[in-house]
């Protein structure tokens, strides 16, 4: 984050759209916590905002998702290289993506105790009325909580 500038200023709040599914959900300990760390790291302010269940027509993604299966046309994905070129190739409101593998493995099955996952709900701002699907991560709450949590591991 701190590479990017806007008019020669780092941002401070990152907006992410995301569909609650179950990687990414606002109940999902492994993901916020990450999320809260990253906060503290890049000084930024976080806003989550859920999309409602069955309305993947509203999140972008799908619209690219969409796109990308008409460029492949059918066509067999018989290897990695044959994905990547394929996706590399299609183009989306005039823009290629860019394109790359992830090859880091993450380890599944990991959890937070439930003194650590109470700690880090802490540093989430969970609007009354909308719980689960809008959640603020300020990153000097966000910071104090971290340093909390680095005390009782």
């Amino acid at each position: 984050m701190a590479r990017i500038k806007k008019n020669g200023n780092s941002p401070h709040t990152l907006v992410i759209n995301a569909d609650n599914g179950p990687e990414n959900s606002g109940v999902r300990s492994q993901w916020l916590k990450r999320l809260v760390e990253f906060s503290v790291q890049g000084n930024i302010t976080i806003k989550l905002a859920y999309y409602p269940p069955y309305h993947s027509k509203y999140n972008p993604i799908e619209r690219v998702f969409g796109v990308l299966e008409n460029y492949w046309n059918g066509d067999p994905l018989r290897t990695v290289e044959k994905a990547l070129g394929l996706a590399s190739g299609m183009t989306y409101n005039g823009i290629h993506p860019v394109v790359q593998q992830i090859t880091k493995l993450y380890s599944t099955g990991v959890k937070l105790s439930n003194q650590i996952r109470n700690l880090y709900e802490k540093a989430l701002f969970r609007l009354p009325e909308l719980r689960k699907w809008f959640i603020t991560i300020n990153p000097d709450k966000a910071k104090r909580i971290c340093e909390l949590a680095e005390c009782l591991v």
